[in-house]
């Protein structure tokens, strides 16, 4: 029988779909959770927290032989990877103190693992390029992974439509809704992303792989105007310019949320649209 995944953040929006397809390839998963759960037909849950570590991280990382990290915060990414990534590591290296997954030179060459489990980790589109502290706690733990002795892959996706979703059914309680001007976005459907983690997780280490994006770039007034077309709402929209003092302003206009024009990338193929027409609006 096949070692089981760890996937972190399992009951999260990306978690829910994915350990799914994970259970209809056949894989056993096991769940890092903050809260309790019932354990499920081929789903174990392990009450812990990354952002403390401890015995408990240590417990669900052991017997793995893959981890899909999904689990994410307003901040304070890089410190819950680091915790994980020492968790994975002391159960392959003896000697802490000269763990290669954290940089030192213990055996076994930087990223081979040397039967390490191999850290699937999700990041974000722009996570080098926008300096707020959100994309940059992504960008030190992709950091954090690679400078790791573990085998690993990082895939970096744009915004979900359902978190785009879920802030314009917010604006939209207002008879007028603010709309950031000059700001190109290329949102994807969360469970292509899902169906896409699943994939890498069955194969083989690849380090940094295409990123994941939608199938079409749009400006925020076009996303906003399909969604209130769509939800049948007349709002006054009102284009609200990024102020140049606001962290990261330029490179979000630059299109930092998107793939670099003319980069490999990975295109889904559900649309805005077509999300739309099967969401709670």
């Amino acid at each position: 029988m096949d070692a089981p995944i760890l996937v972190t953040g399992g009951t999260g929006l990306l978690g829910r779909l994915v350990v799914p397809r994970l259970r209809v390839a056949n894989r056993q998963v096991r769940v890092l959770s903050r809260r309790p759960h019932q354990d499920e037909d081929g789903v174990q849950y392990i009450l812990g927290d990354l952002g403390s570590g401890g015995s408990r991280v240590s417990q669900a990382v052991e017997g793995v032989s893959v981890i899909l990290h999904l689990a994410s915060g307003n901040k304070g990414d890089q410190d819950t990877t680091r915790n994980l990534v020492r968790a994975a590591a002391r159960l392959t290296v003896a000697d802490d103190e000269d763990d290669p997954a954290l940089g030192g030179s213990g055996p076994g060459a930087p990223g081979t693992g040397g039967g390490a489990p191999h850290l699937v980790f999700v990041s974000v589109v722009g996570a080098d390029a926008v300096p707020q502290s959100y994309m940059r706690s992504k960008y030190e733990a992709e950091q954090v992974i690679a400078d790791s002795a573990l085998p690993w892959t990082i895939l970096r996706v744009t915004q979900f439509y359902d978190l785009l979703l879920d802030s314009l059914r917010k604006g939209a309680r207002s008879p007028v809704l603010p709309v950031p001007g000059g700001v190109p976005v290329q949102p994807v459907d969360a469970d292509e992303t899902a169906a896409r983690l699943v994939e890498l997780a069955l194969a083989e280490p690849a380090g940094r792989v295409p990123d994941l994006a939608g199938p079409h770039l749009m400006d925020s007034g076009t996303l906003t105007r399909t969604y209130l077309r769509a939800a049948g709402r007349r709002r006054l929209m009102l284009p609200v310019p990024l102020p140049g003092v606001l962290p990261g302003a330029r490179a979000l206009k630059r299109g930092a949320l998107a793939p670099e024009p003319g980069s490999t990338f990975t295109a889904g193929t559900r649309t805005w649209e077509e999300f739309l027409g099967t969401a709670d609006l």
